[in-house]
């Protein structure tokens, strides 16, 4: 193989033994032709001289015959003539004969080429198509990435608008939640505004008369003649034995109120109302102090302040008095019994007993019911901060999704190929394809216009 400059581009290339000696032989012929065609002027040039010598040599020579001797100089000039026309005779046969010659090795220098120039015009063509070919390979190759990266992109963009809808769903799912056990828990809590406590008291307690207390009276105390009196007073009975009588107290609060009041300033006047109304029990149902988790939590026993003295929210207005009367329905078989025994005169100390028994038994029942009540809460309060925290996970995930939908938007073949050198490789010899694709072109060109100027040069 030969390497070749071109004067023109400065690109050098490559050809085989064959066309580099084709090449070589136009040169050789080229300057061969030139050579010939200045041989030639050189020896018109010289015939030209000698004939103008010798035609000025016989003029001097004819001059001095006629002089001399006019027939002479007729002889004479008629023996030049004769040379002449046999030296122009001899001249024009050989120069004819030369330029002939010369001709014929012109014709088969322009053979010569006209064949050089094929095959030069024939490996043109076949690099050409080589080099389409192998673009056109290349192209295929880069649309088939470009395909699979769109494919692959559109698939990830899938991927995460169908993760995104379902984060969204999930959170709203858990928001609706919390929003639901908040919404349970402010009810359980307080009631819609413009509703007063005592009203809903009774409407709660009207609602469960008929299932729970058909013998029950629950009614408002309108007897002050103490001085004073309390909200209601329930009392139930069993084949006409009253075993239980509870008062309540109903107290509640304006947030714009100036001076907040708390439970414990309305427990003494409760336990007066209490013993005036000849009732077992008091209950201050309330809404004071709402940020007290003592309230807060369930049933709370007044008992070491004042003798079966409750603190209930109005959560546990029904369940207080539900607890209460069940734990007394089971004295009053003992009343009876009790009523039974003075009238024959039986010791009450056995019965008394019995009543304290029942009195402890009641007080544990009590405690058992707190603590579920304060468990139930509590498990309330652990269930609305775990789906905070999931709402919080969700949210987290959801910045991830955007934060890899931003990465995928700047992904580009150059980040691709970054780190893989194989597909690098790919689009530098693309690239290096289109170039080399190029250049032949513009040698196509430049030589179609050298072309151009030695026709019209001719």
């Amino acid at each position: 193989m030969k390497e070749l400059k071109c004067p023109k581009c400065g690109n050098v290339f490559q050809v085989d033994e064959a066309d580099y000696a084709s090449i070589v032989s136009q040169v050789r012929t080229s300057e061969f032709a030139a050579e010939v065609d200045q041989r030639v002027r050189e020896l018109t040039e010289q015939k030209q001289n000698e004939q103008q010598t010798l035609q000025a040599k016989h003029a001097s020579e004819l001059a001095q015959i006629k002089s001399n001797n006019a027939a002479e100089l007729a002889q004479l000039r008629s023996d030049k003539d004769s040379e002449l026309a046999q030296i122009k005779s001899n001249n024009a046969a050989e120069l004819a004969q030369l330029q002939s010659k010369y001709e014929q090795q012109i014709s088969q220098l322009n053979a010569a080429i006209q064949v050089s120039d094929q095959k030069v015009e024939n490996a043109k063509i076949q690099t050409q198509m080589a080099m389409n070919n192998q673009m056109q390979a290349k192209e295929t190759e880069i649309n088939t990435l470009r395909n699979q990266l769109v494919l692959q992109q559109s698939q990830h963009t899938t991927e995460q608008n169908t993760l995104k809808e379902n984060y969204q769903r999930q959170l709203k799912d858990k928001q609706e939640l919390i929003d639901y056990y908040k919404d349970m828990k402010t009810k359980l809590s307080t009631k819609m505004l413009g509703e007063s406590l005592e009203v809903h008291c009774s409407n709660e307690f009207n609602k469960n008369r008929a299932t729970m207390f058909p013998n029950a009276y629950f009614e408002k105390d309108n007897d002050a003649s103490g001085g004073t009196k309390g909200d209601f007073i329930f009392r139930d009975y069993i084949d006409g034995t009253e075993y239980i009588s509870i008062m309540f107290e109903m107290k509640n609060e304006n947030e714009t109120t100036a001076t907040k009041h708390k439970n414990d300033d309305f427990l003494a006047k409760l336990d007066k109302d209490r013993n005036e109304k000849g009732c077992e029990y008091a209950i201050l149902v309330s809404l004071l102090e709402k940020d007290n988790d003592l309230y807060n939590e369930g049933i709370v026993n007044m008992s070491y302040k004042y003798p079966k003295m409750y603190v209930v929210r109005p959560q546990f207005f029904i369940p207080i008095i539900s607890l209460l009367s069940h734990a007394a329905q089971n004295s009053v078989q003992y009343k009876k019994e009790l009523a039974l025994a003075r009238k024959q005169t039986i010791d009450v100390t056995n019965f008394e007993d019995e009543l304290e028994a029942f009195k402890k038994g009641f007080g544990n029942n009590y405690r058992l019911a707190s603590e579920k009540f304060e468990k139930a809460i509590e498990e309330i309060d652990k269930t609305i901060d775990h789906l905070l925290k999931v709402k919080s996970a969700l949210i987290g995930s959801e910045n991830n999704l955007r934060l890899a939908n931003d990465k995928a938007n700047g992904l580009t073949i150059k980040k691709l190929t970054k780190n893989n050198p194989t597909m690098k490789q790919k689009f530098e010899d693309a690239r290096l394809a289109q170039d080399d694709a190029r250049l032949a072109q513009d040698d196509t060109d430049s030589a179609q216009d050298d072309t151009d100027l030695v026709q019209g040069e001719e």
